[in-house]
């Protein structure tokens, strides 16, 4: 991928020339223990959004019930689209921040701010706090996805960066999981007074995350990051430390023959970001809104509202909706941890365009099948694990595309401008939209949601097989070149 044109990085405020090979000796490192500390302090996001995605969910026929809150479906439908906005407004705040201020500085404030949230949800006694907490709880989780993605991307290696990309982002199932399993015993009215086991739940949820804050300490700033922002030394002093652990470990480290020479800079100018989305790569842009919007509102429309489907057409007490939720989560886990690999060797566009389109037609046959009455909880649970098992490999390859295809300036920006843009587009309306549709009572009017979300994976998998780039293996800095580049 050739450097950004000369008259585009002239725009952008320039510093001194910076010659280094951090990029290629952080890719060239073995895999160890060091990237499963990345893994497990940075990769608790996804469980944490599961978490929570999957108790609001579940506690979604409890709300209704409750002497205190009394939601109507339309009610739970507009709490989630609050969480799903809340969530679209932390990607774009802390995303502008991430860049500018670095992605270790975010990991503490964007995780902080998602435990005081959703703590404070359990506290709540009406639908504007309610929502309020959601919102607030979604804007941390938001927070959390631009430093982290970019962060993860920066500091594993190519040959791995799809597999390990792609687990993280299914990680969120393991949070559902979770929450699934707990939902069964917070939510039985034979145990726990209702009124109490949903406040505990989110209570409990934001308790989990609150191991993670001291674990973060010891994920270095991003050498990547460090190097464009005039502190080419502090990059080093961390390669060199990272690299300290794996000798001592007994791995002969390679010597790194790649080097980059790069205008370090204070910050990026936002109208760079713009331009660089618009201008430099308009193919990319195109291609990474497709992909998030369909992913959005293929997830947000079904799984914020699976307990409502579960309880009003099947009669399933909302107790119980933790037992559905359990087998659908292993399908979601079990489709990244499964499929990752092969994006990493079959490659990105034959793979997120197949993953895509298997979705859209499961959820097709699942849909008619669910119209015809031909399904029980039990088998349409089955039909959506078997459906998920591909659109979690999907959705969390529209992550990693996003962050691959843009340069390291304006990483955590273009991957939180994506994910507001599709989830604003895409997701909002949907938990509101399937609650109507439920509510209704009509099989045919939810089938009408389920087609919309099969035409958008259809159209997104298409999209891909048009405008995808080959990043599987190659360094960032050769998928998208900084726009900083110094070399000629």
């Amino acid at each position: 991928m050739p450097p950004p044109p000369r008259a585009f990085r002239a725009s952008a405020a320039r510093g001194a020339t910076v010659e280094t090979d951090v990029p290629a000796r952080l890719d060239r490192l073995p895999w160890g223990r060091f990237h499963w500390l990345v893994v497990v302090a940075l990769g608790i996001t996804w469980i944490l959004d599961g978490l929570e995605v999957t108790l609001a969910g579940a506690v979604g026929g409890t709300l209704r019930q409750s002497p205190t809150l009394q939601f109507s479906a339309a009610d739970v439908g507009l709490a989630n689209s609050a969480y799903v906005t809340g969530a679209v407004a932390g990607a774009l705040l802390f995303g502008w921040l991430t860049d500018r201020l670095g992605r270790k500085r975010l990991f503490s404030i964007t995780l902080l701010l998602y435990l005081l949230a959703a703590a404070g949800t359990a506290f709540t006694w009406n639908l504007p706090g309610f929502a309020l907490m959601r919102f607030l709880t979604g804007a941390g989780i938001g927070g959390e996805y631009s430093a982290i993605n970019s962060a993860i991307q920066e500091l594993i290696p190519p040959r791995f960066r799809g597999r390990t990309d792609i687990s993280i982002n299914g990680s969120f199932w393991v949070g559902a999981a979770i929450a699934g399993a707990g939902s069964l015993v917070l939510l039985d009215p034979h145990r726990i007074d209702p009124e109490l086991g949903w406040r505990l739940a989110f209570f409990i949820g934001a308790a989990i995350g609150v191991p993670i804050l001291p674990l973060r300490r010891f994920i270095p700033e991003s050498p990547r990051w460090l190097m464009l922002h005039g502190r080419a030394g502090e990059a080093e002093a961390v390669v060199e430390e990272v690299e300290a652990r794996f000798k001592q470990a007994g791995h002969a480290l390679v010597p790194a023959r790649t080097r980059v020479r790069l205008h370090d800079r204070a910050f990026t100018p936002f109208a760079d970001v713009i331009d660089a989305l618009l201008r430099l790569y308009p193919r990319r842009t195109v291609l990474c809104l497709g992909l998030m919007i369909s992913q959005a509102f293929f997830y947000n429309a079904i799984f914020f509202t699976y307990a409502l489907l579960l309880t009003d057409f099947y009669g399933v007490k909302a107790s119980d909706v933790g037992w559905y939720v359990l087998p659908f989560a292993v399908g979601n886990v079990l489709g990244p941890l499964l499929l990752g690999p092969l994006f990493d060797t079959i490659g990105r566009r034959p793979m997120i365009a197949f993953t895509y389109a298997a979705s859209a037609a499961l959820l097709l046959v699942t849909g008619l099948l669910f119209r015809a009455g031909a399904l029980t909880a039990t088998t349409q649970t089955m039909g959506w694990s078997a459906t998920f098992f591909f659109a979690s490999a999907a959705a969390s390859a529209a992550n990693l595309t996003v962050g691959e295809n843009f340069p390291l300036e304006v990483r955590a920006l273009a991957i939180a401008v994506f994910y507001a843009l599709g989830t604003g587009l895409g997701g909002i309306a949907a938990p509101w939209l399937f609650g109507v549709l439920i509510e209704s009572g009509s099989r045919d009017r939810v089938l009408l949601g389920y087609l919309l979300a099969c035409v958008l994976m259809a159209l997104a998998a298409a999209l891909v097989l048009w405008l995808g780039e080959r990043a599987e293996r190659r360094p960032l800095e050769d998928v998208a070149a900084p726009l900083s580049s110094a070399d000629p």
